[in-house]
């Protein structure tokens, strides 16, 4: 026998086995009215009350829902309302520009937009058929408890979710993700990270990203109580781990420093010691970082590697019995490299030294760009763009990031969308945007340019510049003039030479 796999599989048992349960607790200071708490039943009804409403708009099956909204509970009802009744969610990550949104919007044909309140003024120009801002208005056609959808026949090999990504050109290409990928990687993550019916899940992780990782998915299935919080704020998150007992979260080494930061100025012991779980994955922080986590904290650290493109689960490194001897550095020095292989993924690395990955979590292809797919999936092996090495253990190492891209606070930033953007100012002849080591968020945007003869400008008038172009978090923080820039002898950047002044000393070309 042979049952096909469906997102909705992980809601079905949510609602039937926890029924009364608190499945969801609303972020309460948002624009939109808050849902407050919902039980798994309420969670239930209200998705099929969105795939109703879908329905009575005339969206189909295998039609494009876009979202572009900071973490919500109405981001999570969209998720199982549109996927888990045959259509395809767009999360769009909300800190991108009007441009971008615009573009991810009519690249993927969606016919239905919801934007969050905040973002409808500048937002005002990205439409599609249907355009609905979250809040009463969108209740009331969408997110609402009640409806009785149309059947869908799962499809496990259909399209869930279409998330893009920057990766290494300016335009951001859409990862297509399946019932198939989105379910074995929520739970293959859910099972390797202990996910239990004891667990409470803060949502620190935007939800755009990946799906959340996939977390959403395992909890429901599992009956966990997902927190849901709007804006990541370092005392807000301890606070609320107080408050509601939080055993579970994920984010990136810029969530880990805003937690340390604010447990530094905490009236008391810190809350979740020997209790909390943090999952982290973006970059790997430095040994220092995950010490401080164990130590100061006294949370469980574990790390993840992975791409949008593969769902995103491909390693993961948790403590082992085989370390609980080791001292606080020794410990820490093992779970600074990207883990083992997770369950049913096989890895290995090319003579060049890239990455290569295979399993069931990597995505069928990228959304009406073919060309780009055949060059990311070669002979069965996805090419993560990424350098690294396997240690005799098994455990793999990032070492470098071969495709041009940078990762700042878990947001990917091409490196060439942002030269781009400063090319366009006309006192610059030449430009590399590169990413340099930084504490709070892993690595940074660094602009390393020579000027136009005759030309003067200043460092803040060319990141205001970008600023007016691209989302805030793309934009470089520090500019540097140079006379010439390192080329080949055929003209091409040597951009492994111009970073390499910022990286010395450490063994790894990425933070």
């Amino acid at each position: 026998m042979k049952v096909a796999l469906s997102i909705k599989d992980f809601l079905d048992r949510g609602e039937g086995v926890y029924r009364d349960r608190t499945a969801l607790v609303d972020e309460p200071d948002q624009p939109a009215p808050s849902l407050g708490s919902l039980t798994f039943a309420d969670l239930g009804r209200r998705a099929r009350g969105f795939a109703a409403g879908l329905d009575e708009m005339g969206v189909g099956t295998g039609e494009r829902v876009a979202v572009v909204s900071q973490n919500a509970a109405r981001l999570v009802t969209a998720m199982y309302g549109a996927a888990g009744y045959g259509r395809t969610l767009v999360p769009i990550n909300f800190r991108l520009s009007a441009a971008d949104v615009d573009y991810i919007v009519g690249h993927c044909g969606a016919s239905v937009l919801l934007v969050d309140p905040e973002l409808d003024e500048p937002l005002a120009d990205v439409t599609a058929a249907h355009r609905l801002v979250i809040g009463d208005a969108s209740d009331e056609v969408l997110f609402r408890a009640d409806g009785d959808p149309r059947p869908w026949e799962p499809d496990e090999d259909a399209t869930a979710f279409i998330n893009y990504t920057s990766g290494t050109t300016a335009r951001p290409k859409g990862v297509q993700l399946t019932h198939r990928n989105s379910w074995l990687n929520a739970t293959t993550f859910g099972w390797q990270a202990g996910v239990s019916d004891r667990d409470v899940y803060l949502h620190t992780l935007p939800m755009f990203h990946v799906n959340g990782w996939g977390m959403p998915f395992a909890t429901t299935g599992m009956g966990v109580t997902q927190v849901v919080l709007r804006k990541v704020d370092g005392a807000e998150i301890l606070r609320r781990v107080d408050e509601h007992g939080v055993t579970l979260l994920c984010g990136a080494p810029a969530v880990v420093a805003a937690v340390l930061d604010a447990a530094a100025q905490w009236d008391g012991p810190v809350p979740g010691r020997d209790r909390v779980r943090m999952v982290v994955a973006g970059a790997p922080p430095p040994t220092r970082t995950i010490e401080r986590v164990m130590s100061e904290l006294g949370w469980e650290f574990i790390q993840i590697y992975g791409l949008t493109e593969t769902s995103p689960l491909l390693t993961m490194n948790r403590m082992r019995a085989e370390w609980d001897e080791l001292d606080a550095a020794g410990r820490a020095g093992k779970l600074v490299r990207a883990g083992a292989p997770a369950l049913g993924v096989q890895l290995r690395i090319s003579p060049q030294g890239e990455v290569l990955a295979r399993s069931n979590h990597c995505l069928d292809g990228y959304w009406e760009q073919p060309e780009a797919t055949d060059a990311a999936i070669v002979d069965g092996w996805f090419h993560t763009g990424d350098g690294g090495y396997l240690d005799d253990d098994g455990y793999l190492t990032i070492s470098d990031r071969k495709k041009d891209v940078i990762i700042s606070g878990g947001e990917n930033v091409s490196s060439v969308e942002v030269e781009d953007a400063l090319f366009s100012h006309p006192a610059v002849a030449e430009v590399a945007v590169i990413g340099v080591p930084d504490e709070k968020w892993g690595e940074t945007v660094k602009a390393l340019v020579v000027l136009a003869a005759g030309q003067e400008v200043g460092e803040g008038e060319l990141i205001d510049h970008c600023r007016e172009r691209l989302a805030h978090y793309k934009c470089p923080t520090s500019v540097e003039f140079r006379d010439e820039l390192a080329r080949t002898a055929t003209g091409k950047l040597q951009k492994f030479k111009l970073r390499a002044p910022y990286w010395e000393g450490r063994e790894r070309q990425v933070n």
